[in-house]
């Protein structure tokens, strides 16, 4: 199906979603530039990994025209060396964050600031792995939470710190150390404080969450610049 939804959340920023339901050839049949994109599809992506790849570059472009200075549709995202997506012929200033997971695809797109965005399907692995990922004071309070609701805490954490990761723009930060979630009160959607060390200096964040469908989560940051 094409553009599942569409939020605005600033004046220079939109957050948009994906259902997936597509083939690859579906998707690529609608994909503008779609030579272009061919070799820059990952070589070693099997039919599912291809259709949410291809998602997350129609929702990009899908949202092209709903930010401040219009981007020309012959703009391309593409990866840097890290595997970090931005827009080659955009305005300067404007950024790119992309995330797919099972069947859905987000896409967050500003001019002027910063973006991270991630979802995630809810399972156990993110529990599994906590001890990698969680400081201890963070990993205290996970386990506070009731078995029946421990799976999808602890992927929500996961996916904060994944979207505070993409908003930093930087190779080789430890999440256990660096992006540092603050207690709150866990809901369907709402915020998470967090904070962000680099350089021997700390900034303050905040990260909203929510359940885009049932079995999900959903997560992002934008900051505007200054």
């Amino acid at each position: 199906m094409p553009l599942h939804s569409l939020q605005r959340l600033s004046p220079t920023a939109v957050l948009g979603l994906w259902h997936l339901t597509e083939t690859p050839a579906e998707l690529w049949a609608g994909l503008p530039n779609a030579a272009t994109y061919q070799p820059l599809l990952p070589a070693t992506a099997d039919p599912k990994r291809q259709a949410q790849w291809l998602a997350g570059r129609r929702l990009a472009h899908a949202l092209f025209n709903e930010l401040p200075t219009p981007v020309a549709p012959e703009t391309v995202v593409r990866n840097d060396a890290t595997g970090r997506p931005w827009l080659a012929g955009a305005p300067a200033d404007t950024v790119v964050s992309l995330s797919h997971s099972g069947e859905w695809a987000a896409a967050l797109l500003a001019q002027d600031g910063r973006a991270g965005v991630d979802i995630e399907f809810i399972r156990d692995k993110a529990q599994r792995l906590a001890g990698k990922f969680l400081a201890e004071n963070e990993w205290a309070h996970a386990r506070a939470t009731p078995m029946a609701a421990a799976d999808a805490h602890y992927t929500l954490l996961w996916s904060a710190k994944e979207a505070l990761y993409k908003l930093a723009a930087r190779r080789g930060i430890i999440f256990r150390q660096q992006l540092l979630l603050h207690e709150f009160s866990a809901a369907k959607s709402g915020e998470i404080p967090a904070t962000l060390v680099l350089d021997g200096a700390q900034t303050r964040h905040r990260i909203c969450y929510t359940q885009p469908a049932p079995g999900y989560v959903l997560t992002y940051c934008h900051e505007p610049a200054g």
